[in-house]
């Protein structure tokens, strides 16, 4: 190969990183400047130094998370290294962004048990061989007070102000600590100290991001790229995808679980999970957008897309089982082999006692929501729609499906006929 169509092969290489490294951005760097930044390692001969900083306070992990965890995946599938940050100096601070208080100080045992846990679920998802881990007190601890006031001249108040939450708490004369504006630049110091090329976040950390980027110049060092990942609505297709209110997919579940709660995501989210929570390439996204415009059911299309979320926390295996049991329980209303099994007392009203196993068990939040699905026609047993939980009465082996989705095994000793 002559060394023109050598360069050609080179630069074409760096234009497909860029491509997929720019899938589902919501914003990023300009395009010369991250052209410039990737050209600039291809030269040195050195992958690029990918930075997360992680905040030790949330230590469960749902897809929405995976968003920014599943892009460093691809860029280190490129070759490049992630250097993934454990804020055990800014967790003690607490990061306040969106917040209208102070956060509440973490202690340090606090911290490390968080991140235990945080860093067991991000390894099902970013390559621990291309990975470097830091507490940012391995250099913000070192700091003298003259350090610090260095540090502290790189910003103005004002600067500080621009971000919303300050402001809104500065404005409506509401506590707002001294100490809370060492967080965003701690957090961009960090950039420095491990000399960052691109930091992903979330567009709710566009704030403390691009303050890296100053601070960076201000120490003399070349300003690293900036990724915001957009955030991911949850199954509700409304609500940020949320462990509390319920509308999450969390990366630990089974994968029949996983399986299901994709296939509940509205039509019109098919598309953008491809883009945030797949390895998809974006021209085979760019074909399935096509399929569906041209009248494809998003159903099927769905399906897809439900197992390749699945496969990538469980196992092709996984997924396919999971697939299947889809498959044969809400398409061809087959009874799950795993099926819950409620045995039921002989003596006793049937209905309270599967309204209490059904809530002790965490189906369902309270037995007025149960008794909520029979009186609107949601229940049925052995195929037969029951509205009167009076009536209820359960066989030695039946089948209650409640509302779409949950399908029970109800057994009842002695015949199950109430006495």
């Amino acid at each position: 190969m002559s060394n023109i169509e050598l360069q050609n092969a080179r630069e074409r290489e760096i234009e497909n990183q860029i491509s997929m490294m720019l899938k589902g951005v919501a914003q990023h760097t300009e395009l010369a400047e991250i052209r410039e930044k990737f050209c600039e390692a291809e030269r040195e001969g050195r992958p690029l130094r990918i930075k997360l900083g992680l905040d030790p306070s949330a230590p469960d992990i749902h897809i929405g998370h995976s968003v920014v965890l599943r892009k460093i995946r691809q860029l280190q599938d490129m070759g490049h290294v992630a250097v993934i940050i454990i804020g055990d100096y800014t967790g003690m601070i607490g990061d306040p962004t969106g917040k209208s208080k102070t956060r509440k100080q973490l202690s340090r045992e606090d911290v490390e048990k968080n991140a235990n846990t945080y860093m067991e679920q991000i390894f099902k998802i970013i390559d621990r061989s291309r990975t470097e881990v830091y507490y940012n007190s391995e250099w913000l601890g070192k700091m003298t007070f003259s350090d610090v006031i260095e540090l502290a001249a790189k910003c103005t108040v004002a600067r500080m102000l621009e971000r919303d939450d300050f402001n809104n708490r500065y404005t409506n004369h509401l506590p707002l600590s001294v100490h809370e504006f060492f967080y965003p630049l701690m957090q961009a110091y960090d950039s420095v100290a491990i000399r960052a090329d691109i930091e992903l976040g979330g567009t709710d950390q566009t704030f403390n991001i691009l303050m890296g980027r100053n601070i960076q110049r201000d120490y003399g060092q070349k300003p690293q790229l900036t990724l915001f990942m957009p955030l991911l609505e949850g199954i509700d297709g409304t609500e940020k995808m949320s462990k509390s209110l319920g509308n999450y997919i969390g990366i630990s579940e089974p994968a029949a679980v996983i399986f299901e709660k994709v296939m509940k995501i509205p039509d019109e989210m098919i598309i953008k999970y491809y883009d945030l929570c797949t390895d998809v390439k974006p021209d085979e996204v760019h074909k399935i957008r096509h399929r569906l415009e041209d009248g494809e059911n998003p159903r099927d299309v769905k399906m897809e897309l439900a197992y390749e979320i699945t496969r990538l926390y469980s196992s092709d295996v996984e997924a396919d089982r999971a697939r299947e049991r889809f498959v044969s329980v809400f398409q061809e209303d087959a009874v799950p082999k795993d099926a819950p099994v409620i045995a039921l007392r002989p003596e006793g009203s049937c209905y309270e006692q599967l309204a209490s196993w059904l809530v002790e068990r965490g189906d369902f939040a309270s037995k007025s929501e149960i008794r909520r699905i029979f009186l609107q026609g949601g229940a049925k047993l052995d195929g037969e729609t029951v509205t009167d939980v009076n009536s209820f009465s359960a066989g030695p082996d039946s089948v209650l499906k409640l509302g779409k989705r949950k399908i029970y095994r109800v057994r009842r000793e002695n015949g199950g006929k109430e006495v």
